[in-house]
């Protein structure tokens, strides 16, 4: 049985921890967001990045270790920034997409956006909820 300090739940933290620095590397993310955290939610005022929800799953070969990752990033914004709102979460979905698939000790062999909701939420913020799948291969050590 797998020890919950494998390589894979590393792999997984280790690819959450890549995801939101190349988030963050990101001008326009970076200028018109207070915060993006890897745990939300920010305590920064909105608006705001987070992954709100992680799940994942054994995705290994027969010969290769792997994980199917999956992220739930929240958007908080104010409901007066509706349309910036939206410009903003084209420009994750776009920054997602251009993530190099190389990484230390992982390979990313897929990239699937799953869905999106956007709820009302009091004190004038709205969330949006925007869901992902990562697959992942652990690369061999030299």
């Amino acid at each position: 049985m797998a020890d919950l300090h494998d390589e894979e739940p590393m792999m997984e933290h280790a690819f959450r921890t890549v995801l939101i620095d190349w988030l963050r590397g990101d001008a326009e993310l970076a200028g018109g967001l207070n915060a993006i955290v890897e745990d939300g939610p920010s305590p920064a005022p909105a608006p705001t990045l987070s992954i709100a929800a992680s799940a994942s799953a054994d995705w290994s070969t027969k010969t290769t270790k792997g994980r199917e990752v999956r992220l739930a990033f929240e958007l908080v914004e104010r409901h007066d920034r509706l349309l910036s709102a939206a410009a903003t979460a084209a420009r994750i979905e776009e920054r997602i997409a251009t993530l190099s698939p190389d990484q230390d000790g992982f390979r990313v062999v897929a990239t699937q956006f799953l869905r999106s909701r956007v709820e009302r939420r009091g004190n004038g913020l709205n969330a949006a909820l925007l869901e992902y799948r990562f697959k992942l291969l652990e690369l061999p050590t030299e």
